[in-house]
């Protein structure tokens, strides 16, 4: 894997190097406009594994908002009905603000390779967050558009090792690096990563004129546990499909969401007060917002605003890394019996 130093006598893992100025002589002068040697590592590392070059932003959000900038005033944005909630508060702003025509389809719709045809920003969330709808990335990918339109997509909850979008034809992925990337629920960090070099470095402008730039101590955790990603990813995905399975065959679920890969089940229960209920009743399980963690976390989504498509008994839930029989247990309590 990428993002290690090379020199005879370097450290065998690529340093923190907390640094926001150098000594004048080279490239590397202001870490706000060029990159600490620990971005650049962890830029390595996900380029590598997406396919592209990667761009290390502060948040996920601030690695969409730099995506989003470059959508033109009254420019046609096609976004799924589903999909995170700060990235439709983006839309939202830009609706507003600068004209923006935003159609919101399904995620699973066959218009969408018919619609990107026309617009200037293509925006796919696949599995979509939280109700975990599958878009048909490779025909969406395939499909004619404009060439100066740009087709992101959002790699947060299926990463580069269940689906790699640039080599089916995106130009741009974006990861909330908070979350399986990260792995460990202790950093904010977000990637884009593109195909286009010139697109990379159009990014790298918008992060240093937005100072968005991420800190050295979270791309330090963030390179540290995406080593570890397919090790957790396997075993919370394996986890995953057996809570899945069980939750369909118990009476308390009306419906389970799970696109047979990944971490993240989705579950309704009869209402919000059953959600709740068993979100404040789980022990090893945690009430928590985000996901990605090796710690298993579950939240009703409707408790947040522009969530309001979602059924009002969904709990969302991410699976870590504990035993499956300890979590299948706590699960079952918190569902009495």
């Amino acid at each position: 894997m990428g993002g290690r130093p090379e020199a005879p006598g370097a450290p065998l893992n690529a340093p923190l190097v907390p640094a926001s100025n150098f000594l004048l002589g080279t490239e590397r002068v202001y870490s706000r406009t060029e990159a600490t040697e620990t971005w650049e590592a962890f830029e390595d590392v996900i380029g590598g594994l997406e396919g592209g070059e990667a761009v290390a932003f502060a948040s996920g959000m601030a690695a969409c908002a730099a995506v989003m900038h470059r959508m033109p005033d009254g420019g046609h944005l096609v976004l799924g009905d589903d999909c995170y909630l700060g990235v439709a508060g983006l839309a939202e702003a830009g609706e507003r603000d600068h004209g923006w025509r935003v159609e919101r389809l399904p995620v699973a719709d066959e218009r969408w390779p018919e619609r990107a045809g026309a617009a200037d920003v293509i925006w796919l969330e696949s599995p979509s967050n939280p109700l975990l709808e599958v878009a048909d990335v490779e025909r969406i990918c395939a499909a004619p558009r404009r060439a100066d339109a740009t087709l992101v997509v959002d790699n947060t909850f299926a990463t580069p090792l269940f689906q790699r979008p640039l080599a089916l034809g995106a130009d741009v992925v974006v990861h909330s690096a908070t979350k399986f990337v990260g792995g460990h629920s202790d950093l904010l960090l977000g990637v884009a990563v593109a195909r286009d070099p010139d697109l990379a470095e159009e990014l790298r402008e918008t992060r240093g004129l937005t100072g968005a730039t991420p800190g050295a101590l979270e791309t330090f955790l963030a390179l540290r546990g995406v080593r570890t990603l397919p090790l957790r990813l396997r075993q919370a995905s394996a986890s995953a499909a057996v809570l899945a399975e069980r939750l369909a065959e118990h009476p308390a679920v009306a419906r389970v969401r799970y696109p047979g890969f990944g971490a993240v089940v989705s579950f309704e229960l009869a209402g919000a007060a059953a959600a709740d209920a068993a979100c404040a009743d789980a022990r090893v399980i945690r009430h928590a917002t985000s996901l990605g963690g090796v710690d298993t976390t579950m939240e009703r989504r409707g408790t947040h605003e522009r969530q309001e498509h979602v059924p009002p008994g969904l709990i969302r839930m991410s699976v870590g890394c504990e035993d499956v029989e300890d979590l299948w247990a706590d699960l079952r309590r918190a569902l009495g019996g």
